[in-house]
């Protein structure tokens, strides 16, 4: 018997007695040296997954993107195709996409992907096709433990309130075509609309949106309060100082790419972004990346960041398992200050 991370017991994780190894900071790691889909149970991994929130699987020696779609037909993941997506991706094909293109100096802070969709992908899949030299591990953060972690009172506010994303669609940043699957003005409309986002169209030709989520969730399986949102990643506040700076500068004030407020339309101040990161710190797990390595996580109750790295890293990514979560979008979306 095992005691877990969350201090519950675990059984027998395989038919063969395995099990993950659970030492604290690390991200629990299932080793089957020279394992294969065939020898190695799709199920019995998934009941690992549930039960631990994340699990990196080694040994199953992934070589190309067409090898996490087989890791998801093994695992029985149905594939989203990305919409909304905030970084720009290249698309492998059979809902494998790479990795965020985002600077290797730079960290990815902790997030839950497209927490801020109508549907969710309840499960995320990651292949490490080539491994860093040093750094760029995928960590994972327990969202339950946000919630005990951070200040009640902030919390309450979010859980009453939810947060609202702004977005503007320009030069900078993901496009049209990669964020709505197309260009044509009456198709963004139109998702818009079926999407609970609230738009307009600037004189420059630029699209505007606004879209309100809630921050604490529910698990559908386990009905665990869930801080669930990506309060802290998509706020102004993490841009380089420089480069917000310089949108600014050239866009006007409340133009940026993306930023979060409170979901009454308050700004979110620098002490609250300070806060959830340091919370996101607290409970972050990690394991080094190994070529070959995949790394399965409930997308609802882990969030995942990415470290800076050095040296050639490639790992490719797919979003399943699509769920709508009860109370999760909010149509009571206050307006934008007025475009200038």
């Amino acid at each position: 018997m095992t005691v877990t991370t969350d201090g519950t017991t675990a059984g027998a994780a395989l038919p063969d007695g395995r099990e993950p190894t659970l030492d604290a900071g690390r991200t629990p790691l299932l080793e089957v040296p020279g394992a294969d889909f065939e020898t190695l149970s799709g199920p019995a991994v998934r009941d690992l997954v549930a039960r631990h929130g994340a699990l990196l699987v080694r040994g199953l020696g992934l070589k190309a993107p067409a090898d996490l779609a087989r890791a998801a037909r093994w695992l029985g993941v149905t594939a989203m195709t990305e919409r909304e997506g905030f970084t720009s991706r290249t698309d492998h094909g059979d809902g494998v996409y790479s990795a965020s293109q985002w600077p290797a100096d730079e960290p990815m802070c902790m997030h839950h992907e497209l927490s801020y969709a109508v549907e969710v992908p309840s499960l995320a899949l990651f292949g490490c096709l080539t491994a860093p030299a040093a750094g760029g591990a995928t960590a994972v953060a327990d969202a339950r433990t946000l919630l005990r972690t951070l200040p009640a009172g902030l919390v309450e506010r979010f859980e009453r309130e939810g947060w609202l994303l702004d977005r503007d669609y320009r030069e900078v940043g993901v496009s049209r075509l990669e964020a709505f699957g197309s260009e044509d003005r009456a198709e963004a409309d139109a998702y818009c609309a079926g999407h609970a986002i609230a738009h307009e169209w600037l004189a420059d030709g630029a699209l505007r949106t606004r879209q309100r989520r809630a921050a604490v969730v529910a698990h559908p399986v386990t009905g665990e309060r869930l801080w669930f949102n990506q309060i802290a990643f998509l706020n102004e506040l993490t841009l380089d100082p420089a480069v917000r700076e310089y949108l600014t500068s050239f866009y006007g004030p409340g133009a940026l790419p993306f930023n979060t407020r409170f979901g009454d339309g308050e700004a979110i101040t620098e002490d609250v972004i300070e806060t959830i990161n340091a919370a996101y710190t607290a409970a972050t797990s990690r394991e080094p990346w190994q070529t070959g390595d995949l790394l399965v996580v409930d997308n609802l109750r882990m969030a995942h960041s990415r470290e800076a790295y050095q040296g050639d890293r490639e790992v490719v990514a797919l979003f399943g398992d699509p769920v709508r979560l009860t109370g999760h979008v909010r149509t009571d979306v206050p307006a934008r200050p007025t475009a200038v």
